[in-house]
């Protein structure tokens, strides 16, 4: 597969290609961990969104699909880690952030949830890859490119002591 590794620069552009995409006013933002985070930190501060919540949603692990097919562990139920009380999103826009839309699952199920609690979800990603989705002809509300690329973000570079001191600088 091929790789893409992008820059500070890159993810402002990507930014700045979403924003005039954006018709309605979000009431709160869901940022899904990890891969949604900085960019939903970028989007709040530019859309001057002040209520801003996680969710963290975990599928089965790899020892748990060496003992399932593949297909299976696919469509299996997400468990959610965390996520904002529903008393927080009824009745209210919500953009829902992510990195990525690869298979689109974590997306999917944020979204649900959304709209479970009562909210109005909308989805929205840096970089959609309609060539891994599962859900056929359904996409994000929003996305600022499309690519087949397995995408490197510039948080994603290996950080702390020992990266640090093996750093050519």
């Amino acid at each position: 597969m091929r790789r893409e590794i992008l820059t500070w620069n890159d993810v402002d552009q990507l930014i700045d290609h979403l924003i005039p995409q954006f018709e309605v006013e979000f009431d709160a933002l869901v940022l899904i961990t990890h891969g949604g985070l900085i960019p939903g930190g970028m989007l709040a501060e530019a859309l001057k969104v002040n209520d801003i919540f996680i969710a963290a949603v975990d599928f089965p692990n790899e020892l748990e699909a060496e003992k399932q097919r593949e297909r299976a562990r696919l469509l299996a139920w997400p468990k959610f880690l965390q996520f904002p009380d529903e008393s927080l999103l009824r009745g209210r826009r919500i953009l829902v952030v992510d990195d990525v839309w690869g298979s689109g699952r974590t997306m999917t199920a944020v979204k649900n949830r959304v709209t479970a609690s009562g909210g109005i979800a909308y989805t929205c990603v840096l970089h959609f890859n309609p060539y891994r989705s599962l859900f056929g002809t359904l996409r994000p509300d929003y996305y600022a490119a499309i690519t087949d690329a397995y995408i490197v973000y510039p948080w994603e570079i290996k950080r702390g002591p020992e990266a640090v001191l093996l750093r050519d600088f």
